[in-house]
């Protein structure tokens, strides 16, 4: 059967004739799996389960061996679900490779949160996957020179080859601990991309070329020294694309719309969580047993209209039944609100309880922390796992670092100038809104993502949203009343994300080259933060809301009323 196959489909083209094809991307997933949202303990958006039925839609209407499904990594962290099989049950076969085979997808690119889960998650996956390819051409074992993962894979369907070129921003060690990605090093997308596709050209000869990268369209942001979005960098620079598939920064992109895109390759994101699919249907023109035309239509497709999968969700059950045991386990109690929402215009219960146990956890006499989620709350009552997840993101670890008072004021500088505008009246607003496109897509009403918006516990503090960068924080004693030196030396608690460089904090604002960051740091947790901050509310059994008044924003008379203001436009469902 395989050979009348093979056979048919090199006779289909040796005539003159068209196929039509549809290729479709999906990226950071960041572990959307189920229609419900294990975090929040609600019916979630998006999903594979969606996902599951748009595919069988287009494999229905024209034929499974003219569909090409890919995924552009960030898919191994975000849900509980994927934290669960990637740190719990390392015994299982692991839930996301299951699903993918399930679905099958042709080829994945690895993204940074997916090397954030560590060489013992990332490799075991990897194996699992298979026979899926795992990409990544500029991710470079330093034993041998040459790409740890595959970096392009080769699709045959219905006589038509097709390359998938993988590429992952570069910009891990500004973000992530180097154990977790020991041994390797990650090259610059463009020239990676200038030394892979002429040898791929030549050799594979495709009738398509598609890249498949973890990175976005912005350019001009640079991360420490990496070029953390160069996805465009490459369609313009290196020639021979016919389509290429962005991913991780989450903004929703299709160049058909992009008056300034080039007609050639066609680029398109379709953001994050599943909530769309980003598709190109292909008129392929054949003659005398080649392709000698290609036409490309382009879409994003939203998918929260449709129901997801019941075959799909049959197939999971039992994952789904467990993830959900594991989340609604108690671990303690909460006797209030604690809301993230409180943090963007001063002290917050929800941070103060985040900076209470980082300092708990390492003995630092100062903590430095930001809401990782835009919008999040811990309600009253029994606190859950689900609600660990609300209360920590990320699987970072927990540094304790070596700075001095200088840099500490430095470093707060530049957060407080990522977070708030330059007031001259009370009619200006507070906070920084962008003017234009937003630095991610999840965080749309303002300039930068508020997981750089970093405060501080330990020291009493204003800062003054009258004053440029530099001239706004005003450090007045440690917490105890005593005196805060800039020339003295501290022990900062801080996450490895930030530790790392990441958001620039510690590199651009603190003044410390990235190439020493590694020396300032005296200890770091061997798990994930989120893991001991478990541990710690289990020892606690209660927490309770409370808010120390530590630092506030001067001067009142325009803090007061644009913050009425701001809140307004970032919450409008508050009354």
């Amino acid at each position: 059967m395989a050979i009348a196959s093979s056979l048919l489909a090199t006779e289909h083209l040796r005539a003159e004739d068209e196929i039509n094809m549809t290729v479709v991307s999906t990226t950071d997933v960041h572990g959307n799996f189920f229609p419900y949202n294990f975090i929040t303990l609600s019916p979630g958006s998006g999903s594979l389960s969606r996902v599951a039925s748009r595919i069988k839609t287009l494999r229905d209407s024209i034929g499974e061996e003219n569909v090409v499904l890919l995924d552009d990594g960030d898919i191994l962290q975000g849900q509980p679900t994927a934290y669960y099989y990637n740190f719990i049950d390392t015994v299982s076969p692991h839930v996301v490779a299951r699903m993918l085979n399930y679905l099958k997808y042709d080829t994945q690119t690895i993204g940074n949160h997916d090397v954030e889960t560590g060489h013992a998650v990332y490799d075991r996956y990897a194996k699992e996957l298979s026979p899926i390819p795992l990409l990544g051409a500029n991710v470079i074992d330093k034993s041998t020179g040459q790409p740890y993962f595959k970096p392009y894979s080769v699709i045959n369907k219905n006589g038509i080859k097709i390359v998938v070129f993988g590429l992952l921003t570069p910009a891990i060690p500004a973000w992530l601990p180097e154990n977790l990605w020991a041994g390797l090093e990650f090259e610059d997308m463009v020239e990676s991309a200038k030394k892979w596709v002429p040898k791929i050209m030549e050799e594979e000869k495709p009738d398509l070329l598609i890249g498949l990268f973890h990175a976005g369209h912005d350019s001009s942001r640079m991360t420490g020294e990496w070029r953390e979005n160069a996805s465009l960098l490459v369609a313009e620079q290196v020639p021979g694309f016919d389509i290429i598939f962005m991913g991780h920064d989450h903004q929703v992109y299709n160049s058909a719309n992009m008056p300034d895109a080039p007609s050639l390759p066609v680029i398109l994101n379709a953001a994050n969580n599943a909530n769309n699919l980003a598709e190109v249907g292909i008129k392929f023109t054949v003659k005398d047993g080649k392709v000698v035309g290609k036409k490309m239509t382009t879409q994003i497709t939203p998918l929260n209209s449709l129901e997801p999968d019941k075959e799909f969700l049959a197939t999971f059950e039992p994952e789904r039944k467990t993830i959900y045991d594991f989340v609604t386990e108690k671990i303690g109690n909460a006797t209030g609100d604690f809301s993230v929402r409180d943090a963007y215009f001063g002290p917050s219960a929800f941070m103060e309880l985040l900076h209470d146990l980082q300092m708990e956890i390492t003995g630092a006499e100062i903590s430095f922390a930001a809401p990782l989620s835009f919008d999040a709350v811990i309600k009253e009552g029994d606190l859950l796992m689900s609600d660990m997840f609300t209360l920590y993101k990320y699987e970072n670890m927990l540094y304790t670092m070596a700075l001095t008072g200088q840099e500490i004021k430095d470093y707060l500088e530049m957060s407080y100038s990522l977070w708030t505008d330059q007031m001259k009246s009370p009619d200006d607003h507070l906070l920084l809104f962008t003017k234009g496109k937003p630095a991610k897509g999840d965080y749309a009403k303002l300039e930068n993502p508020s997981y750089n918006f970093d405060s501080a516990a330990g020291i009493n503090y204003t800062v003054d949203v009258t004053k440029p960068k530099g001239e706004k924080i005003n450090i007045i004693s440690m917490a105890d009343g005593t005196p805060f030196d800039l020339n003295k030396t501290y022990k900062v608690a801080v996450n490895s994300y930030r530790g790392n460089g990441g958001g620039n904090l510690m590199t651009e604002g603190a003044g410390i080259p990235h190439d020493e960051l590694t020396s300032r740091i005296l200890s770091s947790t061997d798990k994930d933060l989120r893991f001991y901050l478990i541990k710690a509310i289990k020892e606690r059994k209660t927490i309770s809301p409370k808010v120390t008044d530590n630092w506030h924003f001067i001067p009142a008379e325009l803090v007061d009323q644009a913050a009425k203001q701001d809140r307004k436009i970032l919450f409008p469902d508050e009354n």
